[in-house]
């Protein structure tokens, strides 16, 4: 059902479901290579977490739109979202993170069976360790996407802040949390309330640190925040 206000404004009264809005979004983007749905179908059935469409449309918007070129991904899971990245253009170079060693060897083997062009590396072991180990070598990305264990998400801000090139953007998934978000923190169960706390935090850094970064959150798939570095930071 439709109808317009007082002011003439069209309005829509009825149902959006985010099964339709994400059918009817991709529709408007056109469709992705046929691995990267196989391996959506594999995820699903062994539940593991990659990111939504609309996440995915986002980040190769920013990708084009900012001309990026170097990518560094923290949370490989199975290598969905390194693969997409990588399709996004043939000169992009991304460097991915993981430690769980059973999603190392799933992530290793997609990369050797649909990363022609030898576009990813994949870097083993603890996040935090491996950030502290790009900074040290003097790593510059044009694109941070974080997507590993949300708790930590603070914790691996200040390297990120210092791999990051100046301008370049961050880009962090699932900072609605289904919703939780939301929620005060009694609202939550008690073992959620620790990402629930600390997701908060993190995103008040991102908006209130003006010096450091320029923030905006997407209400796309569940939520992404896009930072971009201020350009006087080095």
């Amino acid at each position: 059902m439709s109808g317009s206000d007082n002011n003439g404004r069209y309005r829509y009264n009825g149902n959006i479901t985010d099964e339709r809005l994400e059918v009817f979004l991709d529709m408007l983007h056109g469709d992705m290579p046929e691995y990267l749905y196989e391996l959506e179908k594999y995820a699903g059935e062994k539940h593991v977490p990659v990111m939504r469409h609309q996440s995915a449309w986002c980040i190769k918007f920013f990708i084009e739109a900012m001309n990026v070129s170097r990518i560094l991904e923290v949370g490989t899971a199975i290598g969905y979202s390194a693969l997409f990245m990588a399709w996004c253009g043939s000169d992009i170079k991304i460097d991915t993170i993981e430690k769980v060693k059973e999603r190392i060897e799933t992530a290793g083997e997609n990369f050797k069976k649909y990363d022609t062009g030898s576009q990813i590396t994949l870097l083993e072991g603890d996040a935090a360790d491996v950030l502290d180990e790009l900074v040290d070598n003097n790593q510059s990305y044009d694109m941070v996407f974080l997507d590993a264990a949300k708790a930590q998400y603070p914790a691996y801000l200040t390297a990120v802040e210092k791999l990051l090139r100046k301008g370049g953007v961050l880009i962090t998934d699932n900072v609605l949390q289904e919703g939780c978000i939301l929620e005060s923190r009694y609202a939550v169960t008690r073992r959620d309330r620790t990402i629930h706390k600390r997701m908060r935090e993190y995103l008040d850094t991102l908006t209130h640190s003006p010096e450091t970064w320029n923030t905006m959150i997407i209400p796309a798939g569940d939520g992404i925040a896009v930072s971009t570095k201020v350009n006087w930071q080095k």
